[in-house]
Order: C-alpha cells, then structure tokens, then sequence
C-alpha cells in the first residue's frame, strides 16, 4: 500500500483525474457505462435492488402513461352504462384490466425511484389532461364522451379509443427509443403490440379497413 501511495504521489494530477473517472464510472450506475462493461453486466442483472439503471426518459414515459392510462381506463367505464354493443362493452373491459395494472406497476417504479406519482386528476370537473401528451381527450371530449349513449357512444368510443391508443403507441415508442429501465422499456414494447391489434379491431367494428 505504501509503495501504491507513493506511486500516485508521483504521477501526480493525471492519475488522480485517472481514479476518480474510474471511481465515478463504477458508482454511476448509467446505461451506456454498464454497457460498455461487456455481457457481464447484462440488462438482466439490476444494478440496485430497489430500482435498476434508469434516465429521464423512462422517468417521462412512467409519468406521463400513468395520466394517460388513467383517462383510458375512464373512458372504458363509461362503456359499462352507455354502450349499446356487447362489443363495445367486452373491449372497454378489456382495456380497463389491462391497464389497471400497469398504473400500478408504473407507480411502483416511480416511487422505488423517489420520484413523484401524478395525482390522479381523471374525472376532476373543469380538468384538462389533454396538455402534452399525444391522443389525449379534451376535457370538452369527455363531457362529449359521458352526454352520449347507445349507437352514438360506440362511435363516439371507438374513434376516441383509436387516437388514445395511436398516442400511448407513439409515448411508446419514444419510451424504446430512449428508455433505459429494462421493465420499462419491456411494458412500451407490450403496449405497441397490445394497442396496434387493439386500434385495427376498433377500426374494423367502425367499418374501416
């Protein structure tokens, strides 16, 4: 140890620039420098067992699905009382017990990364959750949406529905762009494959090919 100490006395500054990069790439804990460790530090092996390795853009996708998820699961519960077609009814559940859970799942991560789960506004009178975010619903769209029944709340759902989920696919594909959280980035991919089938289902019930 003496000789070691002595040594870095000697090479001066540059070594110690040279330990303390090295120091701070082990504590990082940052994507792209796991990366680079080779297959031993696979995506597969958390680096921290509360959270893992994760950026902004997976803080954003979190944040930002959750509200989304939110209005999509309100608009399906209107389906319940307001939908004429047993179709329409059968798919609203459908996407209500999908995505139930993954606010859950989202807010958990959120938390175990000490950042902040969005209030849940869905529903608040006067509250517009439209604001960046792609597909969402105006609050004037959703008063539209809960006045409607029968035949005109099916059309009415599904068009909303079709833009809603072509949103939550674009959020998701930035999510695979950028995202660093293996979860993360796995829950965008089951959302584009579950959402496009859900959008060309809808557009068929609308009669479009």
């Amino acid at each position: 140890m003496t000789a070691h100490r002595k040594l870095i006395r000697r090479t001066g500054l540059a070594a110690t620039a040279g330990v303390a990069a090295l120091v701070l790439a082990a504590c990082g804990g940052g994507g792209h420098d796991m990366g680079s460790m080779g297959s031993d530090s696979s995506p597969s092996t958390p680096a921290s067992a509360k959270a893992g390795n994760h950026n902004d853009a997976d803080v954003s996708f979190a944040t930002d699905m959750i509200q989304h998820h939110r209005q999509a699961v309100e608009m399906a519960d209107l389906a319940a009382s307001r939908a004429s077609s047993q179709e329409v009814k059968d798919l609203a559940t459908k996407i209500e017990g999908a995505q139930d859970p993954e606010i859950k799942t989202m807010s958990g991560w959120l938390t175990s990364w000490d950042e902040e789960v969005p209030a849940d506004m869905s529903g608040m009178e006067g509250h517009d959750m439209s604001s960046g975010m792609p597909g969402m619903m105006s609050s004037e769209d959703m008063d539209k949406l809960e006045e409607a029944s029968g035949a005109e709340f099916d059309k009415m759902f599904l068009e909303m529905m079709v833009k809603h989920h072509e949103g939550a696919i674009t959020m998701a594909k930035t999510e695979k762009a950028n995202g660093e959280y293996g979860p993360a980035v796995k829950l965008a991919d089951d959302v584009i494959t579950a959402q496009t089938a859900e959008i060309e289902q809808m557009n068929k019930m609308l009669g479009k090919s």
